[in-house]
């Protein structure tokens, strides 16, 4: 199976399967935000992440990205985000990347484990559908296919604090939204970023 659409078309088929098993309907990443209050120290947004990394983006001709982090998300989403920093320095590369992806960091230099951060990015269908399967076969996503889209998500209680963390994936027409949170996760954050990109 060594032709790339034979493989895309296997990737595919073997989503779809996974889809099928793993159909239940699965919240938004922002319905289910703790309300444990920040604690003050310091940390890095991926701490106690245990999900496999994202592939390379692969640029495509019909890949819009976006530019704002601000611009993507609705009024609502925004006032839950209020008081959380947006790219602060302390917590490495951010904003627009050399490779047109756009790095999103909500959080608090200040904050332990309080922080969610958003990579968009450009890859075609057979590497981000193999990525997602992947995901959900190995490591218990659920995946499902809203707006058009596919999506996988998971949460987990972090290892070190009693608040929740979590990642939610979305790929739809060769842009991948990848989402990786600790103790806040505003209701319709990825929905919003959705709409906005492709509404």
């Amino acid at each position: 199976m060594s032709h790339p659409r034979l493989q895309a078309a296997c990737a595919a088929a073997s989503l779809l399967l996974s889809l099928v098993v793993l159909a239940a309907c699965a919240p938004d990443a922002g319905s289910t935000p703790s309300s444990t209050p920040r604690t003050t120290s310091t940390a890095t947004p991926s701490e106690g992440a245990t999900a496999t990394p994202g592939p390379t983006a692969t640029a495509t001709a019909g890949a819009d990205l976006p530019t704002d982090c601000r611009a993507i998300l609705s009024d609502a989403v925004l006032a839950d985000l209020a008081g959380t920093p947006l790219n602060d320095p302390a917590f490495g590369p951010s904003g627009v990347q050399a490779d047109g992806s756009l790095i999103c960091i909500w959080a608090d230099p200040a904050a332990d484990t309080t922080h969610l951060t958003t990579t968009i990015t450009a890859i075609n269908r057979g590497p981000a559908l193999e990525m997602l399967n992947q995901l959900a076969a190995d490591e218990g996503f659920t995946c499902y296919q809203p707006d058009e889209g596919t999506r996988c998500e998971k949460t987990w209680t972090n290892a070190q604090y009693p608040v929740m963390d979590g990642r939610t994936l979305y790929w739809r027409d060769d842009i991948l939204i990848d989402t990786i949170y600790s103790n806040l996760a505003p209701t319709g954050y990825t929905s919003a970023i959705v709409e906005s990109l492709f509404a």
